[in-house]
């Protein structure tokens, strides 16, 4: 039964490349410094060995960057791999004010919006930065790959965002900019939106 007058009742979003948006120039030009290609310090950091055991909360933020040192090892020395390392941890970053707005919206309307990502273990610390947090807070509740222990597309993750929304599976919009984890959320019920570009989550919100 609709009780919103749309085709949902609650919109779970995913925060990096959807919300989040980060400032890569400074490490780029570290890497050129350091003789590497632009990217190459984060495709070390998001190779599935390092990557994961961060987003499920098993390891800090020194170990991560102490993984990564060691997969630049070959490249450049071990303590400028532990500086690019730093480098990417500490990157600057900022809020998609369009989508912002977009997801304000919908909480205004009195549906639920809940942010279901794969984390660091200090998400809490930068959703504060965006400004995503305490009386102006953007979500209803934050679901954490690194506080959960698992990662999308692993299905436990959704389900626990549909006993969070507090709404059947198929009431609940799911929005993401990784295939996967569209595929993911849809497979059990979900109507799902794979995020490019703002206008994406418009049409989806605007669907009746």
């Amino acid at each position: 039964m609709t009780t919103s007058g749309r085709a949902f009742d609650a919109v779970l979003s995913d925060l990096d490349g959807v919300i989040r948006f980060y400032d890569m120039a400074d490490l780029e030009q570290r890497e050129a410094a350091a003789g590497l290609p632009p990217g190459s310090t984060a495709e070390v950091a998001f190779a599935p060995e390092n990557d994961l055991p961060l987003m499920r909360g098993e390891i800090t933020k020194e170990r991560w960057v102490e993984s990564i040192a060691r997969g630049l090892a070959g490249r450049v020395p071990l303590e400028r791999g532990r500086e690019l390392g730093n480098v990417l941890a500490e990157t600057k970053f900022r809020a998609d004010d369009v989508v912002v707005g977009l997801l304000r919206e919908v909480r205004a309307a009195g549906l639920p919006v809940l942010l279901v990502t794969n984390a660091t273990p200090w998400l809490a610390e930068d959703l504060a930065l965006l400004g995503l947090t305490g009386d102006d807070g953007l979500f209803d509740a934050v679901l954490s790959s690194a506080d959960l222990g698992v990662t999308k597309p692993d299905p436990r993750i959704y389900r626990e965002a549909v006993r969070r929304a507090g709404v059947p599976a198929d009431r609940c919009l799911f929005v993401d900019d990784r295939r996967e984890n569209v595929d993911a959320a849809v497979a059990l019920g979900m109507r799902g939106v794979l995020y490019r570009e703002p206008s994406d989550l418009a049409a989806a919100l605007a669907t009746p």
